[in-house]
């Protein structure tokens, strides 16, 4: 999509946001970066077309949840489905606030120029894995899925040694990108806006594993008309082309 059709799109956006509009208001978000590509494209329009504010941090699944849940407070949480879905059930997240904005598989990736790999089946995935010397995964949902798809192959005592070690913050393609992991699985994206690596494609079906990110008003948090709007301005039908532009679907 064109720098022109986004904004078109916002335009639209902004009509549907635009009725009942209330005063400008401050709207705190926190999250896992999963969504951050399509979001990051999607909040400059809502802050155009309502004047509204948004502040956005972003962490780790899990150490973005206990943040939650041990008492932090956002105007908007979103995080993986299961992460709200725990939330919704501690208190924390008014439970019919509750959105899916996107969902992911996961890719796989190299350093730009290396040989390529077979990753267009579970077997050029699984002797990938057994060639690699370095093997990088985040902690968040796409790591855990591949621990659990090495533990299936029974391959983790001869793959620990070679799996670097996440860094908070950092992008997977990242730590492939600077050469500190021969090849690297993440979100699919995360792994697109990455440069200086070769992104070969999602995960084979029979390997895959879709993640639905979803989000949800904090219960603590103050009035919530706002919030509430990011997230439909978020979910709405508008929005999908500019979330499949990052390599996700909507809801």
């Amino acid at each position: 999509m064109t720098m022109g059709a986004l904004v078109a799109t916002w335009a639209t956006l902004g009509a549907v946001m635009l009725t009942g509009v209330a005063a400008a208001a401050e709207i705190k978000v926190i999250g896992s970066p999963g969504t951050r590509e399509p979001y990051t494209l999607l909040v400059p329009g809502f802050e155009k077309a309502t004047g509204h504010k948004v502040t956005t941090t972003w962490g780790g699944v899990t150490a973005t949840a206990k943040r939650v849940a041990d008492g932090e407070v956002a105007d908007v949480v979103m995080l993986p489905a299961a992460q709200i879905d725990e939330l919704i059930k501690l208190g924390k997240i008014v439970p019919d606030s509750r959105v899916n904005v996107a969902s992911s598989g996961i890719g796989v990736a190299i350093r730009a120029g290396a040989p390529k790999i077979d990753a267009a089946s579970s077997d050029g995935i699984r002797k990938a894995l057994l060639a690699a010397r370095t093997i990088a995964y985040s902690a968040g949902p796409s790591g855990i899925h591949m621990e659990r798809l090495i533990a299936r192959w029974g391959l983790t005592d001869q793959l620990k040694a070679r799996i670097v070690p996440p860094i908070p913050n950092v992008p997977i393609g990242e730590v492939v990108a600077r050469g500190d992991a021969e090849i690297g699985f993440q979100q699919v994206s995360e792994l697109l806006p990455v440069k200086g690596i070769d992104y070969l494609g999602a995960l084979p079906a029979d390997i895959q594993e879709i993640t639905v990110f979803s989000a949800g008003v904090h219960k603590a948090a103050g009035p919530t008309d706002a919030a509430r709007a990011l997230l439909k301005f978020l979910t709405a039908p508008e929005a999908a082309a500019i979330i499949r532009k990052t390599g996700m679907e909507p809801g």
